[in-house]
């Protein structure tokens, strides 16, 4: 199969790459940032998905993995929303389409975090559901994840600050946040193995979300938080 990763040089995207190619399976790498796998299995698209005249053309995408994200930026919706529509727009068509996984957040139903990523990321769900309906007559599976914490880069500033990290874990059930690699058991097997289940959000949180939900961040004043 042929696989379409966006937001693949690092964490979650790179993880799950690494993974398909694990499988035998040919990757299609979009990101901003180069290459940061070296592999006959992989070709790298240095490329910003916002922008819709810069995507390649691909016509024999099996699997799309709507990964790239942005975080507390400018770009928070025209990146994680505007462009994931543009990728997904662009290789619908292909005649060999099997899966569309979008990577949304938990935040995307807590509407726990900053807003205009909270509003990027719930914006997901809804085109997802519209992909999802769009696909169903070709047996597509369109699906999202909602994940909580993971361990990537983009997270460091949480995890490395004993404070923030003692608060998160006080609210999260499981006691642990999710590997890249744990991610990527759960795209292969939605993408893959799945054949039967469309147009759904799975909040994959290790539990924050459903028992205690919260947000926790070292800049507090950002998020308004009331002051004691």
């Amino acid at each position: 199969m042929k696989v379409i990763v966006t937001g693949s040089s690092g964490g979650i995207g790179k993880a799950v790459s690494n993974r398909f190619i694990s499988l035998g399976h040919f990757v299609y790498g979009f990101d901003i940032k180069q290459s940061a796998i070296n592999n006959d299995l992989y070709h790298h698209f240095n490329v910003d998905i916002k922008n819709l005249s810069c995507l390649p053309d691909i016509n024999d995408a099996d699997i799309i993995f709507n990964n790239a994200g942005m975080q507390n930026s400018e770009d928070d919706i025209s990146n994680n929303l505007k462009g994931t529509i543009n990728v997904t727009e662009k290789y619908i068509k292909s005649c060999k389409l099997k899966s569309i996984l979008f990577n949304a957040s938990a935040s995307a139903v807590s509407g726990q975090e900053f807003p205009e990523y909270a509003a990027s990321k719930s914006g997901l769900l809804g085109y997802m559901k519209n992909v999802a309906i769009r696909l169903a007559p070709q047996g597509v599976t369109v699906n999202a994840i909602s994940l909580g914490g993971v361990h990537t880069p983009l997270n460091d500033c949480v995890v490395n600050n004993s404070d923030c990290w003692q608060k998160i874990m006080d609210v999260t059930p499981l006691k642990k946040w999710m590997t890249p690699d744990e991610v990527a058991d759960w795209v292969v097997f939605l993408t893959m193995t799945n054949k039967s289940m469309s147009g759904q959000n799975l909040i994959i949180d290790n539990g924050e979300y459903d028992l205690i939900p919260t947000f926790v961040w070292p800049d507090n004043k950002k998020l308004n938080f009331p002051q004691n």
